[in-house]
């Protein structure tokens, strides 16, 4: 990362013992506590390596500046946000990496509502971690560190006041759970078992080697949930990513759904509920989701790609909810923020009161396919890849709020810089799944040019 800037899209991250030291979080720690400038903070982590080494470092660091510390232990980043403001603190911090690798580790940082700070407090954090103009608190007034083990049956107490329990129960669900060998599994099930489902789990040990798949779940990684929901006859399955902000679907077939189609199902229902409603969601997003909203009568409000982004501008103009096509859920009833559990709860609600399969809700939606594509860029080619890229699509017409979306006649193709790795991304939709396809090889194919180029 160059100097001057650690914050990507979604908090810090990088590889364990390599860019994501102790001595890293330790300093970093320390620019935060400053930033806050004393008060409690809550600490959670995921089950990656090194979580137990950074999160000590975190702490230490903290309560070196005179903050205090309150410890929920692991559990999924949604957890410990909707702790921050429960406890009345001033911030949190999580130690994950969310979906990347499992050599990656990473902090979140929560301001006192709960939600990732915005660019404004990066930008202070950073200024003292480089600048190490940090507070050292005198020795009588060093921070304080405790433990708080009722984090996580308050936060599912939470997620069932708002939906109809009795409705699900009755229904007698059957759901297969793949917790990704991370903090969903401590999560999830016991939602699901409280709702009066029955569950099987699998990856449900934590294990930051993550050995039953990469921590992001998507079709390619959640292959064995797909065969065991179809082998036990589950009525739906669902994987989450590392730290269960976020929920993939697979329905009683075993076919996957991909984020915009549960996010649709959430959106139809929730919006409906209320008329003249507002849904916040990125320029990532697709024409089903704009569809969708139109049909129940609410409005779309676009962002710059980014979770975020999308939560701030949900506090901002009081949107009824949020989402993004990666399978993140913003119910801010509950929580402006994506969170995995919320998402299940809300899914199995919805099949609960409309009494229909997940592969009924989602043929009533419209139809499009998508396409998503990485494309590995140099490093320092990264930022003024975007320059070359707006001269190769000028005659297109286009949205240039977050890289590059071209609007064609047979869909879209959107062109963005990752915030967490040195690669651009490449989202592509149509009527088919071969249209989809072309489009996002035509995205590759002009990133891989715009690299020449620039």
């Amino acid at each position: 990362m160059s100097l001057g800037r650690l914050f990507g899209t979604n908090g810090v991250r990088g590889v364990i013992n390599e860019f994501l030291t102790p001595q890293l979080v330790l300093d970093l720690g320390r620019a935060i506590g400053t930033v806050v400038d004393t008060g409690l903070i809550a600490v959670s982590r995921d089950s990656r390596m090194g979580g137990e080494m950074l999160t000590n470092a975190l702490v230490s660091a903290l309560i070196s500046t005179g903050c205090s510390v309150i410890d929920i232990g692991p559990a999924p980043t949604p957890t410990l946000q909707f702790m921050v403001p429960k406890l009345d603190c001033v911030g949190g911090v999580v130690v994950t990496a969310s979906h990347n690798p499992p050599n990656f580790n990473g902090l979140k940082v929560m301001g006192s509502n709960g939600i990732e700070v915005p660019r404004d407090i990066e930008s202070q954090i950073e200024g003292i971690y480089f600048k190490r103009e940090f507070n050292a608190a005198d020795w009588k007034s060093i921070g304080s560190v405790r433990s708080y083990d009722t984090a996580m049956r308050e936060y599912l107490d939470a997620i069932k006041s708002h939906i109809d329990v009795k409705k699900i129960r009755r229904r007698q669900l059957t759901v297969v759970v793949d917790g990704g060998n991370s903090v969903g599994s401590l999560a999830t099930p016991i939602l699901l078992r409280d709702l009066g489902c029955k569950v099987v789990s699998i990856n449900s040990q934590l294990d930051g080697a993550f050995p039953g798949r990469d921590p992001e779940p998507t079709p390619e990684n959640v292959s064995d949930l797909r065969r065991m929901v179809a082998s036990i006859n589950a009525d739906l399955g669902v994987a989450h990513d590392g730290d269960a902000d976020r929920a993939t679907f697979v329905d009683e077939t075993g076919r996957v759904l991909w984020g915009d189609q549960s996010f649709a199902i959430v959106a139809s229902y929730v919006l409906s509920q209320k008329p003249d409603s507002t849904l916040v969601t990125p320029v990532s997003s697709g024409n089903l989701i704009e569809d969708v909203a139109r049909q129940a009568g609410a409005k779309v409000d676009w962002t710059e790609v980014g979770s975020v982004v999308v939560s701030h501008r949900i506090e901002e103009i009081g949107a009824e909810l949020g989402g993004e096509e990666n399978g993140g859920v913003f119910f801010p009833a509950h929580l402006a923020a994506r969170d995995g559990a919320m998402t299940v709860a809300l899914i199995v609600d919805i099949m609960a009161k409309e009494e229909k399969q997940l592969s009924d809700l989602v043929s009533e939606l419209p139809t499009y396919f998508s396409d998503k594509r990485k494309v590995p860029v140099p490093p320092e080619k990264k930022e003024a890849l975007l320059d070359a890229l707006l001269l190769l699509t000028k005659e297109h017409d286009r949205i240039t709020l977050d890289g590059v979306k071209l609007i064609l006649d047979d869909g879209w193709i959107l062109m963005r810089p990752s915030g967490t790795e040195p690669l651009w991304r490449c989202f592509a939709e149509g009527k088919t799944q071969e249209t989809a396809a072309r489009l996002c090889k035509m995205g590759v194919e002009l990133i891989q040019s715009a690299i020449t180029k620039s």
